[in-house]
C-alpha cells in the first residue's frame, strides 16, 4: 500500500474507528459529536464550518481511495462521510446560537436533535438522501450522508422551532 493510500485509509476510517462493531457509522457519529462540541466550545462556530468543509472536501478524497481498494462501492469501515454529516447537522442549531451571541456550550436538546436526526436520516435514506446512496460509487458514499447533515439540521431547527413555539 502506498504512503497516500494508507493516509486516505487512515482519514476514511477516522484512525480506525470504522472497525469499531458493531454499528461503525454509529460509533463515528458519536465521536464526531462530541468532537464538534469541542470545536464548538473552544474555537466557535465558525471553525466547526470550515472544519465541515474541510472534512467533506477530504471525505470526497479518502472515499475515492479507499473505494477504489475495496471489492464494494462503501466499505462499512468507511467513516469519514459520518463526521461531515454530523459536523453539518450539528452546524444548523450552532449557526441559531452563534447569530445570537452564544459563545458558550451549545444546549442539548440541539446536540442530542442533531445527533437524532442525523441517524434516523443516515438509516431511513428518504428522497434525495436514497438517490445518493444508489449511485453506488465513491461520491455518493459522501453525498448520502451531507444530505442527511442537511435534513437532520432542518430538523433540528424545526423542532426547536415547535417546541419553543408551543411555549409561548
Amino acid at each position: 500500500m502506498t504512503a497516500t493510500a494508507a493516509a486516505a485509509r487512515a482519514l476514511a476510517t477516522l484512525g480506525g474507528l470504522g472497525h469499531l462493531r458493531p454499528a461503525p457509522g454509529t460509533w463515528a457519529s458519536a465521536a464526531a459529536l462530541v468532537a464538534g462540541l469541542m470545536i464548538l466550545r473552544h474555537g466557535g462556530f465558525p471553525l466547526l464550518a470550515a472544519l465541515t468543509a474541510a472534512a467533506a472536501g477530504w471525505g470526497f478524497w479518502a472515499c475515492e481511495v479507499a473505494a477504489s481498494r475495496s471489492a464494494v462501492a462503501d466499505p462499512p469501515e468507511v467513516v469519514i462521510d459520518e463526521l461531515a454529516g454530523q459536523w453539518l447537522a450539528l452546524l444548523f442549531p450552532a449557526a441559531a446560537f452563534w447569530a445570537r451571541g452564544w459563545d458558550d456550550w451549545l444546549p442539548w436538546p440541539a446536540w442530542v436533535a442533531a445527533f437524532a436526526f442525523f441517524r434516523l436520516f443516515d438509516i431511513w435514506k428518504p428522497g434525495p438522501i436514497g438517490r445518493a446512496d444508489r449511485r453506488g460509487d465513491a461520491p455518493g458514499v459522501m453525498l448520502d450522508d451531507l444530505w442527511a447533515g442537511v435534513f437532520a439540521g432542518i430538523a433540528t431547527l424545526a423542532a426547536a422551532a415547535l417546541f419553543h413555539g408551543a411555549l409561548r
